[in-house]
């Protein structure tokens, strides 16, 4: 009896030399493409047989991604453009457009689709660049499931597949979406961990700054979205589409979770199946939720799991009696947001919190045995070179076990990326170049300062930190004498970069005060028509 053909592939690209040059190698986590095994777990559900090739995980180039795709014969290969977090959508996107450039050449009949974050942001623009036949223009759970329908029939009827742009002789049809998905729990309950390769996966280099094995490891989803509105984000592109179908006012950002008891079947799946220690909640804000955080703590702590987990949160969001009960969960790491050290230009960029509170949250949550990871944005509008040694200065006074320092980047689908296009600025020529780590990475200018200069403040600022005496203190005291010669060796790799040596040339165009008027987008250069 013969197999029955394949319904779905979907492809994680294999993006980590274009966007970290060496720091991929060794530094940064090998992260399992979590949307990837929940759309698997999604259309599962729907009864379509589905596989993953994480490109990633498994190095491979996008030949060999084409030869597997090939070799199976999909009634629909899918391209899924997420990163380590909402802004990687975009900088992989080169990486998307190889691999469909490689299945393409091999199997030019092969059903293509693209789908993720960047992919929602610009679906058109998306369509026109690259070489896949359909894109998603949402989330694109109800868009898989209903385009592998269409094309398992003779004539696909594809103007009924919900959030499906494609092309019809010379213009773009793009269908409506349907709303959001609501029952996590019942359609989409956890990630289709069996089809991927769990022992590639390993957790970033300060992760395990304790000297802690970084594999096995895995990243989850508890939530999904995010309710504020930060200008740099672009977390919600994927989801608006779904949010119009609903009803739901452009205004308001959805936020959805899967239930505690949901999370923990897959925490113990991911301990007792796979060994899994090392955890990500991938959230964009899981501190959120006074119940939801306290329930997920509560089944961990209950099973005595010793566990080694980071998380992302906010300053405004973290309440009391929340900190110990994380802390005894296993949660040795918190990435709070802290962005500025000038208070005008946190408020630009709807982070309204003061110094004091900053400084306040971070002592509570060292003082819980709690690692903080700062995370600092150099380049925001109001950004001069006063404002970004503020900055670099509070990072050095707070001392965080560790910190990531980001120049700001208008990436598609956040309101800076609008400002951006409406004002004529400067942006990169291709999407490896909003990488924060890569070659051509160019970030935003401000209202004061070129590119060029945000950039090497942000290399140098990323330099002084770590080569800082009181940091390497700090870190001897609290890790041991290896993890400081790990952080010596990690401040050896060189990111090249051709903005600062002027092989990548760019007008020195600053953001201007006032909108001189509205620019369209190059998404909006392409005929569209709407159902």
């Amino acid at each position: 009896m013969s197999r029955s053909k394949l319904d779905l592939i979907l492809i994680n690209p294999c993006s980590r030399p274009q966007v970290y040059q060496s720091l991929g190698a060794t530094l940064t986590a090998v992260e399992n493409p979590v949307w990837a095994g929940l759309m698997a777990t999604f259309c599962r559900r729907k009864g379509l047989s589905v596989e993953i090739i994480d490109a990633e995980a498994q190095g491979l180039s996008s030949t060999e991604v084409a030869d597997r795709v090939k070799q199976a014969s999909p009634v629909l290969a899918a391209v899924v453009a997420y990163g380590h977090q909402p802004s990687a959508s975009t900088q992989i996107m080169s990486a998307c457009g190889q691999v469909c450039d490689s299945i393409k050449d091999h199997t030019p009949d092969q059903p293509l689709l693209l789908l993720g974050g960047h992919v929602a942001a610009l679906p058109v623009l998306t369509l026109v660049e690259e070489r896949a036949d359909f894109v998603a223009v949402g989330e694109g759970l109800h868009t898989l499931v209903g385009l592998v329908e269409a094309l398992k029939s003779p004539v696909p009827a594809l103007a009924d597949v919900p959030g499906l742009a494609y092309r019809d002789g010379d213009r773009v049809r793009q269908n409506p979406g349907k709303p959001l998905l609501a029952a996590l729990d019942c359609d989409m309950p956890g990630v289709a961990w069996d089809l991927l390769p769990m022992a590639n996966y390993r957790a970033h280099n300060w992760h395990c700054l304790d000297g802690s094995p970084r594999q096995p490891y895995a990243a989850l989803y508890t939530t999904l979205g995010c309710p504020y509105h930060c200008s740099f984000c672009c977390i919600q592109a994927p989801f608006k589409s779904g949010e119009e179908a609903a009803g739901i006012k452009s205004t308001v950002n959805t936020y959805r979770a899967w239930s505690p008891d949901a999370v923990i079947t897959q925490i113990d799946l991911l301990v007792n199946r796979y060994g899994v220690r090392n955890i990500k909640i991938a959230d964009e804000m899981f501190v959120l939720n006074r119940r939801h955080v306290l329930g997920i703590c509560d089944r961990i702590i209950d099973r005595g799991y010793d566990l080694n987990i980071w998380a992302y949160t906010r300053v405004d969001t973290i309440k009391d009696g929340m900190l110990d009960k994380l802390k005894a969960a296993g949660f040795n790491w918190l990435a709070i947001g802290i962005e500025a050290g000038a208070d005008r230009v946190r408020a630009d960029v709807d982070k309204g919190f003061g110094q004091e509170e900053v400084y306040r949250v971070i002592e509570q949550v060292r003082g819980a045995g709690i690692n903080v990871i700062g995370n600092y944005i150099f380049g925001l509008p109001e950004d001069d070179l006063d404002t970004m040694r503020a900055t670099l200065d509070m990072a050095l006074d707070l001392n965080c076990e560790f910190a990531n320092f980001y120049s700001a980047m208008a990436y598609p689908g956040s309101p800076l990326y609008t400002l951006a296009v409406r004002q004529g600025l400067p942006l990169p020529a291709r999407w490896t170049g909003y990488s924060q780590h890569s070659r051509d990475c160019l970030p935003l200018p401000t209202r004061y300062l070129p590119a060029r200069e945000v950039l090497g403040f942000r290399d140098e600022a990323f330099q002084t930190y770590y080569t800082h005496p009181r940091y390497l203190e700090m870190v001897s005291s609290k890790f041991g004498p290896a993890t400081v010669e790990h952080l010596r060796q990690m401040t050896t790799h060189h990111l090249d970069r051709d903005l600062l040596t002027g092989k990548l040339s760019v007008p020195p165009t600053l953001l201007p005060r006032e909108t001189s008027g509205p620019r369209r987008g190059v998404d909006e250069f392409v005929t569209l028509t709407r159902r």
